[in-house]
Parts: structure tokens; sequence; C-alpha cells
């Protein structure tokens, strides 16, 4: 751990990227993309939309909305590219996987088990029994399956499904197919982290910043906190600190991926709210907090910025983000479309900001 008087007042990184991202559609979209274009030059596009994007067609025609809300926008002019991903499913085709490959801007197909989370009704219900002929194709193509890592099975507690995905799926795959290349998405036990680390072949995993700030007290904190309330849910504070430890270690096989996922405000307050966190706005500062308070800000442009691009096979972005030392005081609430949505910590104050 450094000292106050080693800390630096700024930190200039290589332009990161984040991959693990929601942006949804229509008004919604318009009103959160700029916070992404804002920090990142670069996103994985999460497709869990409605109806899910499961085709290459699918997916450039939401590429272009995406680009079309940006470049109506984009008065910095920061360059960004949206990467897309397809939502796998009981019924995706081998063909679909080389239609992907040859797109040259789908870079994965999403694993939702069915019922995991939001918009994932139409997700696999049998991984291995529905989906080994596109597995195969994927594994031969070098194409990523980014899963979400936990099992629906109601019986199994909502604090151990990672741990028992591992078991029952990651597993089985990883012996199935061994060299298919694998992101555990938004990872967040202990359980998760000895296993990226020690799996054979190639598996990475994303990590959010605020499973990196918050253990689930945060959830509890002088009551019910519903702008906590995730999925995968925040868990114990052994398995913050597993995590931290990870994604500060150093380790290509971490890296960012921010799972923002804007809701409007009164179906997070509500009586069955939905799960999600909305950082994009300051996915920086918050991840900055998380390395700068284990004194590990050296590691930070590694995990944001340079090991993505290289489990993924794409070049590092040329621009650059600088980070000071400074009051970031998290707005109270947001425009989002004809509603507003509340970003994580809303209120709190970060020690951490971009410089324009």
């Amino acid at each position: 751990m450094s000292t106050d008087a080693q800390k630096p007042d700024s930190i200039t990184l290589v332009r990161p990227d984040d991959w693990h991202l929601h942006l949804r559609d229509g008004a919604v979209l318009e009103s959160v993309v700029m916070h992404t274009v804002h920090q990142f030059a670069r996103a994985i596009i999460m497709p869990n939309l409605k109806p899910p994007v499961t085709t290459v067609e699918l997916a450039r025609a939401y590429r272009d909305r995406i680009a079309a809300a940006v470049a109506r926008q984009n008065t910095h002019k920061h360059p960004f590219e949206p990467l897309m991903t397809l939502y796998l499913t009981d019924n995706t085709s081998p063909d679909e996987v080389v239609k992907a490959r040859e797109s040259g801007f789908v870079h994965g197909f999403k694993l939702y088990p069915a019922g995991a989370t939001t918009n994932s009704d139409a997700g696999v219900t049998d991984l291995l029994g529905k989906c080994s002929p596109v597995l195969e194709i994927m594994q031969d193509a070098g194409m990523p399956l980014l899963v979400h890592g936990e099992v629906t099975d109601p019986d199994v507690d909502v604090f151990d499904r990672e741990a028992v995905f591992i078991d029952k799926v990651m597993v089985p795959l990883r012996h199935r197919f061994p060299a298919l290349k694998v992101v555990f998405e938004h990872l967040t036990t202990a359980d998760g982290v000895a296993y990226v680390e020690q799996a054979e072949g190639p598996v990475a995993a994303t990590i959010t910043a605020h499973h990196l700030l918050y253990n689930r007290n945060a959830l509890f904190k002088g009551g019910i906190r519903p702008h906590w309330y995730c999925l995968p849910v925040l868990k114990r504070e052994k398995h913050r600190q597993a995590l931290l430890a990870a994604a500060t270690s150093g380790s290509g096989r971490f890296f960012l991926g921010t799972d923002s996922a804007p809701h409007p405000k009164g179906l997070k307050e509500h009586d069955c709210g939905c799960a999600g966190c909305y950082t994009a706005l300051h996915a920086m500062e918050l991840y900055a907090t998380a390395f700068d308070a284990a004194g590990k800000l050296d590691r930070l442009e590694g995990f944001a910025s340079l090991h993505g691009p290289a489990f993924y096979g794409l070049p590092v972005n040329s621009g650059t983000l600088t980070l000071k030392r400074a009051a970031y005081q998290v707005p109270a609430e947001l425009p989002m479309a004809d509603t507003q949505v509340v970003p994580l910590a809303a209120g709190e104050s970060l020690a951490w900001m971009v410089d324009d």
C-alpha cells in the first residue's frame, strides 16, 4: 500500500474499453450511450433486447442504431465502436456462427441460462444437449462464448449459484470444448476467481466496479437499497476481497466489464424491482476508487485497457484517458427517455474524476 505522499494526483491510461455493457434501445439508448462514449473507445454490447438480437442481420441493424445515436450527440468527436454480440438460444444454427465470424463486427455469443436475468427468457435450457454443434463451430472459429455464470435452479441458494454453475456447466463445457474461448462475465465469487486463475485453455473474466467496491451489506444499509441490487447479486466481503485481488493482480485473465444496466427509477424502487446497477456515467471514477484503495493504481491500465483487447484479438486503442484526484459528486438521478435512472452511489462523493 502506497502512502498518501506517494499517491499520484492524476493518471493517464490508454483509452479503455468496456467488455460488458447494456445500452437497451430507442429513447433509452439515446439517453445513456454518450455516458459510455465519454470514457470508452469500444464496448461489448449485450444482446438481451426484446426481441433478442439472435442473428447477424439483427446485430447489424442494432449497431446502426447505436452509431446513429452516437453521431447525433458526439460533440467531442470521441471515437467509439460498438462490438456486437448475438444471443445464444437452443435454436442458434452453426451457419449463424460462420456469418458472425465473417461479419467482422460480431465478437461473441452470449449465454444466458433461461431465466437468469433481465430479458433472458429466450436463453439456453441445456447448453451441451442443445448447443454442442454450435459450440464446436465457435471453438474452430475462435468465436468467444460470453457466459452469465449462474444456474437458475430455484432450489440453489442465490448466493451459491455461481459456484454451482462452475461445477455443473463450466467444468463439463471446458472438458468437451477445451479450446473454446470463454469469458466468465461479471465474476462475483472467490470460487469464480480460483476457477479462472487455474483453468486450462482460453478462459478470462470481466469484473464490475460494483463488485469490487461493495459487498452484500450495501443492499441493506439503512434499509433496502434497490439501486445496489444486481444479478449476480453482491456477495460476502471475502468474495469482494478476492475479486479486488484478481483485478489488481496484473493477470491478463481479468479485465473491465461494467455490466452497466439502465433501468427506470420506478422499476428499481418497486415491489418486485429489477436487477442491474447503472455505472456507465462514472465507471472509470468507480474503478479508480477501487484500485486506489488497494494501492494498485499502476495496475488499472492493464485491467481497463490492455487485457481485454489481448483476449479478444483486437488492437489496443490509440487514444488516452486521464483521471484526476478530485471530488466527484455522483448525481442523485439522470434523465432517461421519459423517466429517470439512478446511478450507483447516487449523492455520494468519489475521490476521482475523468479530466476532460
